[in-house]
Parts: structure tokens; C-alpha cells; sequence
């Protein structure tokens, strides 16, 4: 494992922490490559409940790093494209794990940093974390980020944070869906442990169904939705963590 990416697992808690402090966690082409394998470790290891990502220092993460942004300026298109598509990848891998991914943020998420916060399943955030979409005033566009962005916050407000790239307070970003919930910085770290332990003590399988229908909701017409719920619902009861929670509750 690259050590641009620390990973640690605990009580069900695997802990990835992007690991460039002194670049303010800048994602580069090592990071990506990090990211993805932990993500592959969280897929593949039973043993991991739920994912926590974090960045080390002071920030989240504040971006792409500008070094090998500007490079790419001097390669072809078709060059280009395949390394936002290697970027891309995190993305599409953070959906496709069936465990619960938490964004644990201090400090700044700008950039492809509030994506991958914003890819995440839950944000939680310090009181005096600071998320945003800057790359217009760099000549850039929050292009690979821009699915995730209007998802989560709608039209008009994705488009006004990608087009003049203002930066948030944390709880302006939970206000506007862009993040789970604020914790006073004094108490950020017990709050996150608390809701980290909460998920991980959860039954892995209704876990793993809530998230893979919530996604397949996407675009889904209304009675569809319906029909999918319904399918979901008859499989989750034939598990074995249904029938053991619903016969512990029934005996207390």
C-alpha cells in the first residue's frame, strides 16, 4: 500500500487518510492509485463494516494537485481523458462497495476534495470545515464532480457553487445538502467515533441492501422505484440478521 493513502482497520472501522499534509492532501495519480486499492481492501475484507475517510494535518483535501494539473496542459486530449476516467474510477467504486463510506472532515474540501467528500455516503463535518468548487477561478471546470454535486444539492445551487466557486462554512453546507451533519469542533472526534461505532455494529447485509437501493433509485420513475423497493423488501427478510433482530426485539 502507497503511504500517499494510510490505511488502518479497527473494530470494523477501516480508516483511509489521505497522507500529503504538507500539500494539503492533493490528490495525485500515487493518491488515486492508493484510494482505489483501499477501496478494493474494503470490498473484499469481511471484516470491514464501514469505511472512514479522513485527510492527515490540518484539511481534507484540497484538490487535484496543480503541479500535475498543469503538466497535463502539454498532453493530447485523448491523454487527458483517460486519466480523469482513472479519477473517475474512485467515484463509481465508492458506489459499488456495499459498505457505508463516511467522509470525516476538518478543515478545507475544496475541489476534487469536496468530491470525494461529497462521493462519500455520509459527510460529517467540524464546525469550521470549509467545502467549495474553486476550479472556475483557476480556468477549470468541477467536471468529474459535477454528477455527484447536482445530485446532492439540485440545480441551482450546484450550479451557483460550480460556477462562482464560493466557499462554504460547514454549517451552510449541511443546510444546503451537502453535508450530513456539523459537530462542534471541541467534540468533533467522540461524535464521529460514536456514529462510526453505530455503523459498524449494524447488520452488514440491511446495510449493503439500503445502500445499493438507494443509488438504483437514481433516475428511477416513481412506480419503478416502488417495484424495486418491494423487491428489496422481500429479500432483506429471508437473512439471517433480520431474523435474529426481529427475535431479539420480540423477547425483550
Amino acid at each position: 500500500m502507497s503511504d500517499r493513502v494510510l490505511v488502518a482497520l479497527e473494530g470494523g472501522v477501516l480508516t483511509a487518510t489521505l497522507n500529503r499534509p504538507d500539500k494539503k492532501n492533493a490528490i495525485d495519480t500515487p493518491m488515486i492509485d492508493a484510494l482505489l486499492q483501499a477501496l478494493e481492501q474494503a470490498d473484499l475484507d469481511a471484516a470491514v463494516r464501514v469505511v472512514a475517510l479522513r485527510g492527515a494535518g490540518t484539511d481534507f483535501c484540497a484538490g487535484m494537485d496543480l503541479h500535475e494539473l498543469l503538466a497535463s496542459a502539454d498532453k493530447s486530449v485523448e491523454e487527458n481523458r483517460r486519466a480523469a476516467l482513472h479519477f473517475a474510477e474512485i467515484f463509481l467504486r465508492m458506489r459499488r462497495v456495499p459498505k457505508p463510506i463516511v467522509a470525516v472532515v476538518r478543515g478545507r474540501a475544496l475541489a476534487g476534495g469536496c468530491g470525494l467528500a461529497t462521493a462519500c455516503d455520509l459527510v460529517l463535518a467540524a464546525e469550521s470545515a470549509k467545502f467549495g468548487y474553486p476550479e472556475v477561478q483557476r480556468g477549470f471546470v468541477p467536471a468529474i464532480v459535477m454528477t455527484l454535486l447536482k445530485r446532492a444539492v439540485g440545480e441551482k445551487v450546484a450550479f451557483d457553487l460550480a460556477a462562482t466557486g464560493r466557499i462554504l462554512e460547514a454549517p451552510e453546507a449541511a443546510g444546503l445538502g451537502l453535508v450530513s451533519r456539523v459537530y462542534e469542533d471541541s467534540d468533533f472526534d467522540d461524535q464521529v467515533s460514536e456514529v462510526l461505532r453505530a455503523l459498524a455494529a449494524a447488520s452488514a447485509s440491511a446495510l449493503a441492501f439500503t445502500k445499493q437501493q438507494f443509488y438504483q433509485l437514481d433516475g428511477l420513475p416513481f412506480d419503478d422505484g416502488l417495484r424495486l423497493g418491494a423487491d428489496v423488501n422481500a429479500v432483506s427478510r429471508t437473512t439471517p440478521d433480520f431474523r435474529a433482530a426481529l427475535q431479539a426485539f420480540l423477547k425483550k
